[in-house]
Order: structure tokens, then C-alpha cells, then sequence
């Protein structure tokens, strides 16, 4: 009979990139990864809001985590992808440079988060898995968009 503390919890994470930086979301926050397509803008949103698409029929906001969290901005290719997200009962896109992979990660893997990572502020961060030869760097979406950036981003939808 298996014993429960030989069962080692994993979360299942997506991978992308960012600059020269790995970062993982949970699977279970990520409703679709898209290629970038025309996005609308929209007046008096925050500088990082790039605008909203039109997915499916669905209004969705568009954020550019590079400018988020202070990144310095490089040219869209075709490796770009827009990971669509669920915060909250908002469904946002995050635009990131590519979207690697799916893997799995040991929960004791994952690290506090140091005061900043990859000039990332610990604030945006669930934690940090070691992994082999690889950082990644876990998003804690909740914190990513405010409550009160997640109601203006609702405000667009409507």
C-alpha cells in the first residue's frame, strides 16, 4: 500500500519567457495561449493595458507583462504569444516574448521568493522552483492585477 508522504505533490505549470527570464503560471489559471493578433486600444487604461482583441466573441483586456513589471519593451515576432488568464472572474491576456512549454513541479521545489528576481518585485511572485539547471519563476496572478486594476479591466469588457 502506497504511504501519502511517498505521493510528492506536483503543480502543473505553463512556461514563457521574458526577456531573459523563465516564468511558470499554474495550468489551471490559463485558458488558452494565442498568437498575437490586432489589439484595439483603449483610452485612459493603465500605461502597461495594451488594449483589448476580440477572442471567440469575448472582449478580452490585453496586458504586456513587460511593461507591468518595468521590463524594457523589445519588437513583437512570431514567437510572441498572448496567454489568456483567468484572475479573478476576468479573463485577461498577458503578452509574453514566447510560450515554452508544460511541466510539472515538486511543491517542495518552490522557494520564497527573494526581494526581486529578474527585476521582478517579489510582490508579483508565488515563489521560485529550482529545477536541474533551470530558475523559474512562479507569477502569483492575483497579485499581478490589483483588485482595483481588475475592476477597471472589467470596466473595459462591459
Amino acid at each position: 500500500m502506497l504511504d501519502h508522504k511517498d505521493i510528492e505533490e506536483e503543480i502543473k505549470v505553463i512556461v514563457f519567457r521574458l526577456k531573459d527570464e523563465e516564468y511558470g503560471v499554474e495550468v489551471g489559471q490559463v485558458k488558452s495561449i494565442e498568437r498575437l493578433e490586432h489589439i484595439t486600444r483603449v483610452p485612459r487604461t493603465p500605461h502597461f493595458v495594451k488594449g483589448v482583441i476580440n477572442l471567440r466573441g469575448v472582449v478580452t483586456p490585453i496586458v504586456d507583462l513587460r511593461r507591468r513589471f518595468g521590463i524594457e519593451e523589445t519588437a513583437y515576432n512570431e514567437v510572441t504569444r498572448i496567454i489568456i488568464v483567468a484572475v479573478g472572474e476576468v479573463e485577461v491576456g498577458l503578452i509574453v516574448d514566447s510560450a515554452n512549454d508544460v511541466i510539472d513541479i515538486p511543491v517542495n521545489a518552490i522557494e520564497p521568493p527573494p526581494a526581486v528576481v529578474g527585476g521582478v518585485e517579489a510582490v508579483y511572485l508565488r515563489g521560485v522552483a529550482k529545477l536541474d539547471r533551470r530558475l523559474l519563476i512562479l507569477l502569483n496572478l492575483d497579485k499581478v492585477l490589483s483588485t482595483e486594476e481588475i475592476k477597471q479591466l472589467e470596466n473595459i469588457e462591459a
